[in-house]
């Protein structure tokens, strides 16, 4: 099985913690050139000096803030005009606040969608023309099992999360015939800051402790335990490779077997 992703450039967003991170640092395990993605600059000159370079990579990070849209584009391209090489994306982007959806203002609806599906629109556009030279790419979501089964509690999450997928699958369908595959990873319960903060706000609401909201929801998972981000990262990374070449427009749950539907 070819796993090997020697001589090719993987931009990965969200990478400073979770399973962003998990991503970078996997798909550098597999020889790619990392450009790391994120907003805080002192993060992300951290976890550069982390990533493996066994195989005598580049890794690079790329400052940019998705809460600010009109910035991105230009961030991009003046990267690209320096390291013009791109060969995936993984597009991460932080969940929106917990909440039920009858009360999420329409601004938290179009900021929530423009970090999410409008910076990814804006990121693939800039690195497909590289995608298409080379006959390479990988285009990879981290969205949340809320894109199949809605999670309560989640409300703006999960409308946008099933935004992503409808994008992702009209990409896959137009970008398929160049060897650019664009395919979703759905985290379930996941060990990351994100996690512990939807637990507190669970905890707060129903008066239990955190502990016990984690038993709860441990309880519903078939593995009966968390997913821990290097797992999730472990399927990013085989979906990049050039063994998952046929491998375009699906959706992968990495959640335990917690979702209900096939």
């Amino acid at each position: 099985m070819n796993l090997d992703l020697s001589g090719k450039t993987a931009f990965v967003c969200g990478s400073t913690q979770g399973i962003g991170k998990a991503a970078a640092v996997e798909l550098a395990l597999l020889g790619a050139n990392i450009t790391l993605v994120a907003r805080n600059e002192e993060k992300l000159k951290a976890v550069l000096d982390e990533l493996p370079r066994k195989k005598g990579q580049k890794h690079r990070y790329l400052l940019i803030d998705f809460s600010k849209t009109n910035q991105i584009k230009s961030r991009i391209e003046r990267h690209l005009t320096k390291y013009p090489e791109a060969h995936i994306l993984v597009n991460n982007t932080g969940g929106p606040v917990g909440g039920p959806v009858i009360e999420a203002s329409p601004d938290l609806f179009l900021q929530t969608f423009n970090e999410h599906v409008i910076a990814a629109q804006i990121l693939t556009q800039a690195l497909v023309p590289s995608m298409k030279k080379d006959g390479f790419g990988r285009i990879i979501n981290i969205t949340s099992v809320g894109m199949k089964q809605p999670i309560v509690g989640l409300g703006v999450s999960n409308t946008i999360r099933g935004a992503i997928g409808n994008w992702a699958k009209s990409m896959a369908n137009e970008l398929g015939k160049f060897g650019i595959t664009t395919n979703n990873v759905l985290p379930g319960y996941t060990t990351t800051a994100r996690l512990q903060k939807v637990n507190e706000m669970r905890a707060s609401a129903t008066q239990k402790s955190v502990s016990e909201v984690e038993q709860e929801l441990i309880k519903e998972i078939p593995i009966g335990r968390f997913t821990a981000p290097q797992e999730t990262a472990a399927v990013i990374a085989f979906l990049c490779s050039p063994a998952a070449a046929s491998v375009n427009g699906v959706s992968i749950p990495v959640d335990g077997g917690k979702t209900s539907s096939l």
